[in-house]
């Protein structure tokens, strides 16, 4: 894991072409629900992956696929064999950019939009997301809630349990990062 961080910070370190101020974290929240009249269907994971470049307002997040806990451990085994494809797919990615200009080196709450790529299912798609990012303490905490459609990642949900399975999944993230050193 800490691999994936560090090529996450190598990626920004990148696209800043200088050493930028990075926060990140390895215990991001992330966390989807979907709900039909047939069953409701919840996971989390603790294991998101963060990486946020301060000067240039850019983050890239990574959770990996088995890492997403069910309260129902068959659905957990579907989830990861029949639909996330996860030995295929192991890792679901988002790397976007901050749309306003505010200043991250200053304690505040910040409502944000962010526009950038999300991978799922080996699918990606261009997104903006509304969140709010609140620095305190010389932590940055990252809070967002969201929608995905599953056909948009060309996840298949077979015919005899489409009744169960919501077209809409709600996501949501909480991660708390720290400057790295």
């Amino acid at each position: 894991m800490k691999s994936i961080l560090l090529s996450f910070a190598l990626v920004l370190a990148t696209f800043s072409g200088v050493r930028a101020q990075l926060y990140s974290t390895q215990s991001g929240k992330l966390s989807f629900f979907s709900t039909t009249p047939v069953e409701d269907i919840s996971a989390h994971s603790e294991k998101c992956l963060a990486v946020l470049s301060v000067e240039k307002r850019e983050m890239a997040f990574s959770v990996s696929n088995p890492s997403f806990e069910f309260k129902n451990k068959l659905m957990q085994e579907h989830f990861n064999e029949k639909y996330i494809e996860s030995e295929k797919y192991p890792n679901s990615t988002f790397k976007c950019k901050i749309n306003e200009q505010i200043d991250l080196t200053k304690d505040g709450e910040y409502p944000v939009t962010v526009t950038g790529k999300l991978n799922v299912h080996g699918v990606e798609r261009e997104r903006v997301i509304n969140g709010v990012i609140t620095v305190k303490d010389k932590k940055i905490t990252i809070k967002a809630e969201f929608k995905v459609m599953v056909a948009d990642h060309k996840i298949t949900i077979p015919k005899l349990v489409i009744a169960n399975i919501a077209e809409e999944i709600t996501v949501k993230i909480d991660a708390v990062l720290m400057m790295k050193q």
